[in-house]
């Protein structure tokens, strides 16, 4: 039956690129993955539920058209030993494979590409194990945040993880980026609660923190986990939340004097108590008189703390919000990620296993850091331009806090002191096609543009887990040094030129590569720019 299945492959692509499918799909079958289960864990574009597997993890509109480049097979192991035989065949036959664990990459990087490929789908490896009283827990790279949530949840009301606020999140991708969340100004990023991870080399290999070494566990703690092998699983260090958090989301126009307001946030972000995180999301919206649009910013808190004591700090802190007890919610820390993630009131806990709650529009991000606060009138210019465009949004998140304890290069991930805050750049968009994506990218550049003299300078650094390919690609050639760092630095800073030594030691092949991936020297510079990065 397999050997039908393989010889009908050939019959719906050109012959090199199913011969190199129909290559891979034969290593697997003859290696310790059994037919049957092989059977139960691939997909070619021949298989039934092809098109299913593949779009349910497909979050970005942009990468989900009928000319979207769509991969030779879909491998979803159900065993780590599946994963291993998975690389070894591609490495060994050379199909590129992409790696997907919970779909969110902005540029479908995990699931597009400019040549035939393979996806690794991680979805099926999705196991969280909680030890309470070690509090740590090992959860497997397709595990995504709201399963996490919700099983340190069944074990614990007083335990957490600081991670991100959108629930369908892989854990893999998510936390291998540095893993941005609403409490890193008390713990971090997620990655600086990781003590362990489980990780497939270029070589098939699964190593753990001790068998990879302090250089690699470095690596893939901010690096990127898909440059450097595949992500199997990470061990997490649990946080302690009290057993009453409170949140509120105040809202204010430009009316209603957003803007001294937004300008004055800047004063007080990063330095406010460390139990706050307290974000600025600004997007237009209609205005008072028909016809008219304003900008509407959202004042969104979490506060590891009750009420009272929150409206205390903010009266002392930032009186221009005008903060009121009964503009607060108290509730445990679990019902406050269903809040942050915006499901509706009395939503049950249950709703964070939901995996596939897809965004529906195509849409593109970008990201800025803010070590200076920006003028009001670059805010009002600013404003203005979001009023014409209709549809680009902004959110302010705060640093300070725990962010400005941890040195830039503990972990790969160096975006640490000296920043007030973080922008993400938002622009959501209807299925129109190549123009309206092309005119909507557009837009948003040239809103980039204008918020250059605000922001971070020489690089201008950019967050890896807000991916955005404007900054720079690599065509993974003799140059992709040179072209690597271009983007590099601006999502690595310093930590560049240590994870391209990294990247040289496990993977000088370059097998685990995609569109932004860290290179590895070529041989023949190899041996002078290794000495030159020590």
């Amino acid at each position: 039956m397999l050997k039908i299945f393989l010889l009908l492959l050939c019959s719906v692509n050109s012959f090199s690129f199913a011969a190199t499918t129909y290559a891979f799909l034969h290593c697997l079958s003859t290696c310790k993955i059994t037919n049957h289960k092989l059977a139960n864990i691939t997909y070619t574009p021949k298989s039934t539920n092809y098109t299913i597997v593949l779009q349910d993890y497909i979050k970005n509109g942009r990468f989900n058209t009928s000319t979207s480049r769509k991969p030779v097979t879909i491998i979803t192991p159900l065993e780590e030993s599946q994963v291993q035989e998975t690389v070894k065949c591609a490495k060994k036959v050379g199909l590129q494979l992409k790696i997907r664990s919970g779909g969110h990459d902005y540029e479908g990087l995990s699931y597009t590409s400019k040549t035939p490929f393979a996806i690794l789908d991680m979805f099926n490896l999705r196991s969280v194990e909680i030890n309470i009283s070690a509090e740590t827990a090992w959860v497997q790279a397709g595990a995504t945040l709201g399963e996490l949530y919700y099983k340190i949840w069944e074990k614990s009301k007083v335990h957490a993880f600081p991670a991100g606020v959108c629930t369908t999140l892989g854990v893999g991708g998510h936390f291998s980026g540095g893993g941005y969340g609403n409490m890193l100004r008390k713990y971090g990023v997620s990655i600086d609660n990781v003590v362990d991870a489980r990780i497939v080399d270029a070589k098939g290999r699964i190593l753990d923190r001790k068998g990879m070494g302090e250089d690699l566990f470095w690596a893939i703690r901010g690096g990127g986990g898909a440059s450097f092998g595949v992500i199997l699983a990470y061990k997490i260090k649990l946080v302690p939340v009290p057993p009453v958090v409170t949140v509120f989301n105040v809202p204010k126009t430009l009316e209603e004097n957003a803007t001294d307001i937004v300008h004055q946030w800047q004063y007080i972000a990063d330095k406010v108590d460390n139990d706050l995180f307290l974000r600025v999301f600004l997007q237009p919206v209609p205005g008072r008189s028909n016809g008219s649009t304003t900008v509407k910013a959202s004042f969104i808190a979490l506060f590891l703390g009750d009420a009272n004591k929150l409206v205390s700090i903010l009266k002392e802190k930032f009186p221009e919000l005008g903060l009121e007890k009964k503009d607060c919610r108290e509730m445990s820390w679990i019902k406050s990620t269903l809040f942050w993630a915006l499901f509706p009131d009395e939503t049950p806990e249950t709703a964070l296993l939901n995996r596939k709650n897809k965004f529906v529009n195509s849409f593109k991000m970008k990201s800025d850091y803010v070590k200076t606060p920006i003028p009001k009138d670059g805010l009002q210019g600013a404003f203005k331009k979001m009023i014409k465009s209709g549809n680009i949004w902004m959110m302010f998140n705060p640093y300070g806090g725990k962010m400005s304890e941890i040195s830039e290069s503990e972990t790969a991930f160096p975006h640490r002191a000296g920043n007030i805050y973080k922008i993400q750049y938002l622009q959501y968009w209807g299925h129109g096609g190549a123009a309206l994506d092309k005119k909507n990218i557009n837009l948003q550049r040239t809103f980039y543009s204008y918020m250059t003299p605000f922001v971070s300078k020489n690089p201008r650094e950019a967050f890896l887990n807000y991916r955005d390919i404007d900054i720079g690609s690599a065509e993974n050639d003799c140059n992709a040094y040179d072209q690597a760092k271009v983007y590099g630095v601006k999502y690595f800073k310093n930590n560049f030129d240590r994870l391209v030594k990294v990247k040289t030691e496990f993977d000088p092949e370059n097998f685990f590569r995609n569109e932004q991936s860290i290179p590895p020297l070529a041989k023949a510079t190899r041996e002078d720019k290794i000495i030159s990065m020590v």
